[in-house]
């Protein structure tokens, strides 16, 4: 990696015991490194402690996690959230990240791979776009989603596709261009939101 290489933070989004999202990371993770321009740095929520609300003091060991976590939000130049659709949105705990982080958004790019039934997570997708708006982040209209997950996953838990590669790569030349335009624009002229 060089000192021009982008740093992308990818958020698997679900919690849940059994969940798709570690084995749609390890595809999306092994496809945004073959495309060369991004330092990956995968943020897993089954592996974050935050605090349910402002006023619940968090134990000191979370209150590290949380630091941690801030932090490398906070070096990330770009981010793909990694995430299902439960009852139709997104989950808690990846709304619980968004909000307890709030300025590691700011003026950056974000893209979504999504999965869940027939809807392949789109639904959760959209309701994120108006979440990141709100927090002056840039979603890019290109997206990947995988309908039916379940049915794409081998008997070792990976996913098993090569239909969603063009995809993921469109949308990581979307992330690249943004995240290069708005760090250099950040740079230039910091921003304020």
């Amino acid at each position: 990696m060089s000192e021009e290489d982008l740093r992308l933070a990818v958020i698997i989004g679900s919690v849940r015991e059994g969940r798709s999202g570690p084995a749609v990371a390890s595809w999306f993770v092994g496809e945004a490194e073959a495309f060369g321009l991004f330092e990956v740095d995968v943020v897993d929520l089954a592996e974050v402690e935050l605090p349910l609300s402002l006023t619940q003091r968090p134990a000191p060991e979370p209150a590290v996690v949380l630091a941690d976590v801030g932090g490398r939000l906070e070096s990330a130049d770009a981010f793909v959230v990694i995430t299902p659709e439960y009852n139709h949105s997104f989950t808690a705990p990846l709304k619980n990240l968004i909000d307890w982080h709030r300025s590691p958004w700011h003026a950056k790019p974000v893209g979504f791979v999504s999965y869940g039934g027939l809807s392949g997570g789109l639904r959760a997708v959209e309701q994120l776009r108006q979440v990141f708006a709100e927090l002056h982040a840039t979603t890019v209209r290109d997206t990947v989603s995988f309908h039916n997950v379940w049915e794409q996953l081998g008997e070792d838990g990976r996913l098993r596709t090569t239909d969603a590669a063009i995809p993921a790569k469109v949308m990581l030349e979307k992330l690249a261009w943004w995240a290069t335009a708005l760090k250099d624009a950040r740079a230039l002229r910091p921003y304020s939101a």
